[in-house]
């Protein structure tokens, strides 16, 4: 049950109202993730924005969400979990990667390099080594990739955060937050 409610048409303010028509029309609906933070038109456009910006960076899309896979199981977060599998596949991703991703873990080298120094970011709070920062650019990102990570990691942990908090119903079709770390 949430702790805070979906907005609803009825008390959705103005500001929110504009952003979640302009989402109704580009995926035709609007996912109770957006509806909870419309509760404030300030966390909405936050939220939108940094979206926006990172979309224009050098990560692929499909590495944003595996990125945020891995960041929405170490915080425990199904609502992200679904969500980014879901959108994952859209880029053409393998669930079986997905499944994976999860869990920190990829059959691709360079993946796997961003999704380790992820996990660590969040695990150290992102207080990593100099040798886990060295980790990930011997894979081969460069320092503008790398901080693309740490953005896309604090992003995730941003709609976490909010979705833990607020007990936002899931929308997409259900993945489990550390489902299986064995792996």
């Amino acid at each position: 049950m949430p702790r805070i409610e979906a907005a609803t048409s009825a008390n959705t303010p103005a500001a929110s109202a504009t952003l979640l028509e302009g989402v109704q029309k580009k995926l035709g609906m609007v996912p109770n993730l957006f509806k909870t933070i419309a509760h404030s038109p300030a966390a909405l456009k936050f939220y939108f924005g940094q979206g926006e910006a990172l979309a224009t960076g050098k990560l692929s899309a499909g590495l944003r969400h595996q990125i945020a896979l891995v960041t929405s199981n170490v915080n425990n977060c199904d609502y992200c979990a679904s969500a980014h599998t879901l959108m994952g596949k859209g880029t053409g991703l393998p669930m079986e990667e997905l499944a994976v991703n999860l869990i920190g873990q990829s059959n691709d080298a360079k993946v796997q390099a961003a999704l380790i120094f992820s996990k660590l970011m969040v695990e150290k709070q992102g207080h990593v080594s100099a040798a886990d920062v060295q980790a990930v650019k011997e894979a081969g990102y460069d320092d503008a990739a790398v901080m693309e990570i740490i953005a896309n990691v604090a992003a995730t942990v941003y709609t976490n955060f909010v979705n833990n908090a607020s007990g936002t119903v899931i929308d997409f079709p259900l993945v489990k937050a550390r489902a299986d770390e064995t792996v």
